[in-house]
């Protein structure tokens, strides 16, 4: 084991309490534009299993996320990415959509089974032409192209070798990280490395709702320690292979904690949630230790032996900018969670409670001053990097009226309130670069299949027909005007 850190007193009523005493400062007059940076990125996300289509195509074989979302009963109506926005067929459209928008940027996700079939080997040269069009396409478009190497689709190969559970995942990876750089590092200046790589270690291997289906309290700590030494691997291929000038960056979904009262118990219960949802990444990544709380808490699940020489040296290895993913906040006080849980090592302990307000069809609430909470915190313990937000949106019940107009104030709304909040945080100091909406198409919404609809674009599943909705027209309204104008 190397260094551990104690981190007992966490902050998050105080950055609670910050919050709503900022949002209760003096409001700009109605019409008011707030205006972000020159130079602020305007973009727009998406994920290859959940667009792209062509499942079988080019060489491609099945991810985790094929073979789980065939096994009855885990996807909402039998759903699969078969299809979806049928995006491999249709990628020019969906580009020209975009630079209608207006978006500097565009944050997509490279299919590593499309490129490297089995995770092991030389890649398919299909595979990354399909990656090296739409590059070009974009660049026609004047839009900068945002890679993500990892967006869940791990190949199912590897898994059935270990999966993330086992350190060679992690090699494999950063094997696999090389091949895409050496094919499009020329004209790709933004990399990612990992996508939410918590969902991938405690949703799919902690309570099973995501791919592969597995519920191990231990696999998921030792996956989650695996995502952060293919983070570090990656990375450092990425320096050798990459020009110097190339942005290097990791994208976490944090979670925005509050406890439910101001006792003891729930304060508690935030810094065990803390310790396994944000620390077990932000530790590792970016002071090369793990929270000794955290080593506590779960003693009774591994005594993290896995965790071997030299590791965390590996998984701290510097980059240029972190990208923050932001739905909705969390409540939470002592009690205990439903089995199996994502929560390893705090079961037992803590309990969700329910926020108050306004809800998506996702039921998740409303509450744009939990990205302002994470966005300010981050300020305050990560000095001196920026920052990007890198997805945020809502999926609400949308459809195309008998015009063939799709109307989605609800949306608007939302975007409109989050963006303020992104905005006040630049105000209070955050050092936000830019903003990327999830999402631009509605697609394969994971175990919810198609029955959720994130995208600012309806997407019609039989015919393929591209529909930009309201929140489309507004958000190019917005990057026109480079801010958003208060009250409209």
């Amino acid at each position: 084991m190397t260094a551990v850190d104690a981190r007992p007193e966490l902050t998050a009523g105080a950055r609670a309490e910050s919050a709503t005493d900022a949002s209760a400062a003096p409001c700009p007059e109605a019409g008011t534009v707030l205006r972000f940076p020159a130079g602020f990125r305007w973009g727009t996300a998406t994920a290859a299993y959940q667009i792209e289509g062509g499942a079988t195509e080019g060489g491609r074989t099945p991810s985790i996320w094929d073979t789980f979302s065939r096994t009855p009963g885990k996807v909402r109506n039998g759903d699969t990415g078969d299809i979806a926005a049928d995006h491999l067929h249709r990628m020019p459209e969906d580009v020209r959509l975009m630079k209608e928008l207006g978006v500097t940027d565009y944050r997509f996700s490279v299919s590593w089974p499309r490129v490297q079939p089995t995770g092991r080997g030389p890649a398919v040269e299909r595979g990354l032409d399909f990656y090296r069009r739409l590059v070009d396409e974009l660049l026609g478009a004047g839009i900068r192209p945002v890679a993500t190497l990892y967006h869940w689709d791990l190949p199912q190969e590897l898994e059935d070798a270990g999966g993330w559970p086992e350190r060679d995942t992690a090699h494999r990876f950063a094997e696999y990280a090389g091949l895409v750089a050496g094919a499009l590092g020329d004209r790709v200046s933004t990399w990612t490395t990992l996508n939410e790589p918590w969902c991938g270690a405690f949703l799919g291997y902690g309570n099973g709702v995501h791919a592969p289906g597995r519920t191990s309290d231990l696999a998921a700590l030792r996956a989650a320690h695996h995502f952060n030494l293919a983070h570090g691997g990656a990375t450092r291929v990425l320096r050798d292979l990459l020009p110097s000038t190339a942005e290097i960056s990791l994208t976490l979904n944090l979670h925005a904690l509050r406890p439910l009262t101001d006792t003891d118990a729930d304060r508690d219960a935030v810094r065990r949630i803390d310790a396994v949802a944000n620390r077990i990444f932000l530790d590792p990544v970016f002071h090369g230790r793990l929270p000794e709380d955290l080593v506590a808490d779960t003693a009774g699940v591994t005594d993290w032996s896995f965790v071997k020489a030299g590791d965390l040296e590996v998984t701290s290895a510097p980059i240029d900018s972190l990208g923050i993913n932001y739905y909705s906040p969390s409540v939470v006080s002592a009690g205990s969670s439903e089995s199996p849980s994502p929560w390893a090592g705090a079961e037992e302990h803590v309990a969700f409670t329910p926020a108050e307000g306004p809800r998506t069809a996702m039921d998740w609430p409303v509450d744009a001053d939990g990205l302002y909470e994470l966005l300010t915190r981050l300020r305050d313990e990560l000095p001196g990097l920026p920052l990007l937000v890198t997805e945020n949106g809502a999926a609400y019940d949308d459809y195309a009226d008998p015009e063939g107009q799709v109307h989605d104030p609800e949306r608007v709304a939302y975007l409109d309130a989050h963006l303020g909040a992104v905005h006040r945080a630049i105000e209070d100091g955050a050092d936000v670069r830019g903003y990327f909406l999830w999402s631009l198409l509605d697609n394969f919404e994971w175990a919810y299949g198609y029955s959720k609809r994130f995208g600012i674009v309806h997407v019609d599943f039989a015919s393929q027909r591209r529909t930009p909705k309201d929140s489309a027209r507004w958000y190019a309204e917005v990057i026109a005007r480079g801010g958003v104008a208060v009250g409209g």
